[in-house]
């Protein structure tokens, strides 16, 4: 077995007999001989226009390639249980995990199933509805279940990306997710990995509670001894690992009037733009899209006054979504399908705000308040409803209001602002320098025919759970494990999952 890698075009990229006369040609071997050959890894190289694939492959001139066996996991044989709050990638994860090394995991999720979250996320499309309990961020498989499902990360150090990326593909997810320099599996396919993972939990002697918030715990000593569900519930517990996500602002308090110290944290706040995809492929490609390359994207970062300006999230062929989690706040996000086929790509352009940027009260809550406070007054500003504020990009750079708009793929509908009115003077000049950066490493991309939408504003925790460096549990309760994004250290699917994983293994060590 051994690794060849070399460059060619996008249709050479899909040419089987290509690749085989290639890899005989680069292993100075004959026609007759012998060649298995699996990708490994491809990326796009579309410097000067000039699209190439980078390509990797695992080659064996012996025998086929053989895949590693499916990971297994059984009913655990001794008594002892772990308690998860969160059924997001963390706390996936770590249930399959506490699987591995004997325990039986019991989990508690505020929301509903991935299937019966459809009607309250089509509830909040078409009427504005947001259900505080079942919506884009809570709900069995977390915020990314019906946003995207993007798989790449740079935590490369927090454990072994590979490994979660082999057990998606185990519970169903397609091998290219193995292979691709940036992962994605896609709104529509993730929801049924999800619920594979949820049967396996349930067959190997696992429990998963839905509609089960938690709302209480009793403390002793400096441990959390019980916890209380849905105000009537009471469930006594050794260890607790909390991967609530960073939407579930109610924990932040409890653990507050609890006294389990907090910190106020960093987050990043601005807008989310909406391009049409053909300018986005042609600005990449230098030629609109054809069948043997995937909708482009891009990944723009820059700095003003010292602080960081960067798209997030960014979603080829996506739509933008309405991701609040009370009725009197407006929040976007964004998302695509599998196959990233929408006309319009939509990106999240946000700013670094830290807590010096807003006040200097030394408050845990100072980036969670003004986070809140900025959602609230884009409610108001839209009419009281789930439209979003939106003005057109050029008109943005020149404090213009806008008086129509070419499109816009979020179904509620949006209502024109000014930024100026939304966001302080700090958080509009920074996003302004910052465009006029981006529109230099992509001509074209201030325009009129891109809408911004606002505000992006749930990037990452504004809240820090600070835990033990080395035993992953918190600094002063030792049997609660503060984990993923929720507690301000993961962001995204795998660095979760992995973040749910670290925790369940330090539970399991002597």
């Amino acid at each position: 077995m051994q690794e060849i890698s070399f460059q060619c075009s996008p249709e050479q990229a899909k040419d089987n007999a290509f690749i085989t006369h290639k890899i005989r040609s680069v292993l100075n071997l004959n026609t007759e001989d012998k060649v298995y050959f699996e990708w490994h890894k491809r990326s796009i190289d579309a410097r000067k226009k000039k699209v190439k694939i980078n390509c990797i492959f695992k080659v064996s001139t012996e025998h086929p390639i053989e895949h590693a066996l499916p990971a297994e996991f059984n009913p655990p044989k001794t008594n002892k249980s772990i308690h998860i709050i969160g059924m997001g990638p963390a706390g996936m994860f770590a249930a399959l995990y506490a699987l591995k090394c004997g325990f039986k995991p019991i989990i508690y999720e505020r929301g509903k199933n991935v299937r019966d979250r459809r009607r309250d996320l089509a509830q909040l499309n078409k009427e504005g509805i947001v259900n505080p309990e079942s919506n884009y961020c809570f709900g069995e498989g977390g915020a990314g279940t019906y946003s995207d499902g993007k798989l790449y990360t740079r935590s490369k150090k927090r454990g072994d990306v590979r490994e979660i990326l082999n057990l998606l593909v185990e519970f169903g997810a397609d091998r290219d997710i193995l292979v691709d320099a940036h992962p994605h599996i896609g709104t529509n396919k993730l929801p049924q990995i999800i619920s594979s993972i949820n049967e396996k939990i349930i067959s190997c002697g696992g429990e998963i509670h839905f509609n089960s918030k938690l709302t209480n715990l009793n403390m002793s000593n400096g441990l959390i001894k019980e916890i209380i569900i849905n105000d009537s519930i009471t469930i006594p517990v050794s260890n607790l690992i909390l991967a609530t996500g960073h939407s579930a602002r109610d924990i932040y308090h409890l653990l507050d009037a609890k006294g389990v110290r907090l910190a106020a944290k960093s987050f990043a706040l601005g807008v989310r733009v909406e391009h049409t995809q053909e300018f986005i492929d042609k600005a990449q490609y230098g030629k609109l899209n054809d069948e043997f390359l995937p909708p482009a994207s891009y990944k723009l970062a820059t700095q003003v006054d010292e602080k960081g300006v960067y798209s997030f999230c960014m979603c080829p062929g996506g739509i933008i979504a309405p991701c609040a989690t009370d009725n009197n706040e407006v929040v976007t996000n964004g998302w695509s399908p599998s196959k990233r086929n929408n006309p319009y790509s939509n990106s999240g352009i946000v700013v670094s705000v830290n807590p010096d940027d807003i006040d200097h009260s030394g408050s845990p809550f100072t980036c969670l308040n003004f986070q809140k406070e900025i959602e609230q007054k884009a409610w108001e500003l839209a009419g009281k409803n789930q439209k979003v504020p939106a003005q057109r990009l050029l008109d943005f750079i020149h404090d213009k209001k806008s008086t129509e708009f070419p499109r816009s793929s979020y179904q509620p509908g949006i209502k024109s602002i000014k930024m100026d009115d939304l966001f302080p003077a700090f958080v509009c000049d920074r996003l302004r320098k910052g465009f006029i950066e981006f529109d230099k490493k992509i001509p074209g991309f201030i325009t009129n025919d891109a809408v911004l939408h606002a505000p992006e504003s749930r990037t990452s925790s504004p809240i820090l759970i600070p835990r033990d460096k080395e035993k992953l549990h918190h600094i002063d309760v030792a049997n609660l494990y503060p984990c993923a994004e929720g507690a301000g250290y993961a962001g995204g699917i795998v660095s979760a999952a992995i973040d749910g994983m670290n925790c369940m293994l330090k539970i399991s060590e002597p």
